[in-house]
């Protein structure tokens, strides 16, 4: 395999991760936190937060603290402590005295003198370029642009300038962010300038979508960052799907630490085109990461949902599934029977193989000899050449009866686990339960078409 291109390198680099917590954290957010995270390792630079909490009523400390334990489940730690916006207001309003000063903004009240007067970022003529490291050069004619409210008639600061001046008191040099918020950089770079502070350098990353192409929501699965980890899904599996959304290393690699993703990131490698959302993707991964890791590391994460007294049954239990979890809160029911009688049973899969003629006789057959033998598969054999009988037909009744389930692990290897007394116990059980089933349907079919005394009802 030809060798990955090194990713170009800069200095002194400094991300941020400027989040408006008001609820649940949403999987773009943290994408974008993850896109900086990277982009700094990678130029040993910082990785800083600055919570925008300046919507009083939102963002309360619980949506606050929502965000910071999203953060930490994903290890996105910044390098510096976190800055709250609204700390910052009285520094936001003297930037804005200032341009009035200057003849750069007005107060307007809009005709609305009992709103109060607002302050009035004037656009400046001419054209806005830019340069951005994913999307390339763009430019936007500043009549086309209305000019910017940066204060409130009531006194309080617009994001447009509490950002900008946040970033620039931060020193970040690298705004690396969705690309919905295009328009407002167009705007920002008028601010800056009029500020008197260096540009920084822009990176707008793709939307993430649905099949659709519309924005990636709620309404279109797990949209939520502790929706995924409430699933079971690996904070490394989340972190290393996400960063995959939009961002190629360059070859073939999908499963990546954070440490290969950091040496491989480069802006060559991230998409201009929306990145398309595959759940599929994201649940192969975190079993591939489940299967790699040792052996005491998916054991604790398996009995986190399990929550099984440690045993060797248990170890065979897991090395047995292992092949199988993708996500771990699925679990408990995928090992339900392993663990008691009461499983569910998948009741498609149950009428598909087990509730077919002559079935459960076939079955009853089976554990008549089984009861004498010390194989599984023999006395499978057997039964099924003296009722003439498909193999397959009659272990989809047997997996049926001994899990409930229409699919698994190798289902001898099943049974050899929990043993023949249990199978056997389990099948004699299967049959009688379908064989009522049966009796009741034959019951209800002989009385169909009788009205209500029994009597034959007459067609007419």
């Amino acid at each position: 395999m030809p060798s990955t291109p090194t990713a170009p390198t800069y200095s002194n680099v400094r991300t941020r991760l400027a989040p408006s917590p008001t609820g649940p954290v949403h999987i773009g957010n943290i994408r974008t936190g993850i896109f900086n995270w990277l982009f700094a390792r990678h130029n040993g630079g910082k990785f800083l937060l600055r919570i925008e909490d300046t919507d009083r009523e939102r963002s309360t400390p619980e949506a606050v603290q929502t965000m910071l334990d999203a953060m930490d489940w994903m290890g996105l730690k910044p390098d510096e402590e976190p800055v709250y916006q609204s700390n910052n207001m009285a520094r936001h309003l003297e930037v804005a005295e200032d341009l009035l000063a200057r003849g750069l903004a007005f107060k307007s009240d809009f005709g609305k003198p009992e709103l109060g007067e607002a302050i009035v970022f004037k656009m400046p003529e001419g054209a806005v370029t830019l340069n951005d490291h994913v999307k390339g050069a763009m430019t936007k004619q500043s009549k086309d642009m209305k000019d910017l409210v940066i204060v409130r008639g009531d006194g309080t600061p617009v994001f447009h300038l509490a950002n900008v001046v946040d970033d620039i008191d931060m020193k970040v040099n690298w705004v690396i962010r969705g690309d919905d918020h295009v328009e407002n950089t167009f705007r920002h770079i008028p601010l800056y300038q009029a500020i008197g502070a260096e540009l920084p350098n822009y990176a707008h990353l793709p939307m993430i979508t649905n099949p659709q192409g519309k924005p990636y929501s709620k309404r279109d699965g797990d949209a939520f960052i502790g929706e995924f980890k409430e699933r079971g899904v690996l904070s490394d599996a989340m972190f290393n799907f996400l960063a995959l959304l939009g961002w190629s290393p360059g070859d073939e690699r999908e499963l990546m630490t954070r440490e290969e993703m950091a040496e491989a990131f480069d802006w060559d490698g991230v998409q201009s085109s929306p990145a398309q959302m595959d759940l599929k993707k994201l649940e192969w991964m975190n079993g591939e990461m489940l299967r790699d890791m040792p052996f005491d590391s998916y054991k604790e994460h398996c009995n986190d949902v399990l929550k099984q007294d440690d045993s060797p049954y248990l170890n065979k239990v897991l090395e047995l599934m292992r092949p199988r979890v993708k996500l771990l809160a699925a679990l408990p029911a995928q090992c339900a029977f392993f663990f008691g009688e009461e499983f569910p049973v998948d009741e498609k899969a149950e009428r598909k193989k087990l509730h077919k003629e002559g079935m459960p006789e076939s079955l009853a057959a089976y554990a008549d000899v089984l009861s004498g033998s010390d194989q599984f598969e023999e006395p499978l054999d057997t039964v099924c050449q003296q009722r003439g009988l498909g193999k397959g037909k009659l272990m989809g009744a047997l997996r049926i009866a001994v899990s409930g389930q229409g699919g698994g692990p190798d289902l001898f290897e099943v049974c050899r686990l929990l043993g023949k007394e249990k199978v056997i116990e389990r099948i004699r059980r299967t049959v009688t339960e379908a064989t009522k089933a049966a009796e009741a349907a034959a019951k209800y079919a002989g009385t169909e078409g009788a009205d209500s005394s029994g009597t034959p009802a007459d067609d007419g």
